[in-house]
């Protein structure tokens, strides 16, 4: 009897990491990030794009994207960076970040689909895409500041 509710109990325990292993890779791995903004504080949830398979995929082909979710983008250097729409079904707003974390270019609805480029305009460190619309939601302006793990705390 006691062999049998030990072998439930794995088989219980078994489930729940295989089912908590799927639903974490489903949705991508994600991480919280903060804007600071002059409107306040606000929490992003990002999937990180931090190889260059990652990046060059990106948000393609997704239909849909929760309204408090976006994607980071970091890049191996400091450098200024080309983004565009390929194969992106959903328009997003793009901000260029610095190596410190600081907002310098802002791209707002970038149209699906499109195969324009959107410069950085400037060296940047990374890039985060939100839904269209969002960066005017979060009142996000040129200077702002994102936090997350992976920019250094400055």
């Amino acid at each position: 009897m006691n062999t049998r509710k030990l072998l439930a109990g794995l088989g219980v325990a078994i489930a729940a990491v295989l089912a908590a292993g799927y639903f974490a890779l489903a949705a991508g791995d994600l991480s919280r990030a903060v804007l600071h903004t002059k409107n306040g504080k606000h929490s992003v949830m990002v999937e990180l794009a931090l190889t260059p398979k990652d990046r060059e995929v990106g948000l393609m082909n997704r239909s849909e994207m929760p309204a408090d979710q976006g994607m980071l983008f970091r890049f191996d250097e400091t450098r200024n960076v080309a983004m565009w729409m390929k194969n992106t079904l959903i328009p997003l707003d793009m901000l260029f970040i610095d190596d410190a974390g600081k907002v310098v270019t802002i791209k707002t609805n970038a149209q699906p689909l499109s195969l324009d480029v959107i410069p950085s305009g400037q060296p940047v460190r990374y890039v985060l895409e939100l839904n269209g619309g969002a960066a005017a939601r979060y009142g996000v302006a040129i200077g702002d500041r994102l936090e997350s793990e992976i920019i250094p705390a400055q």
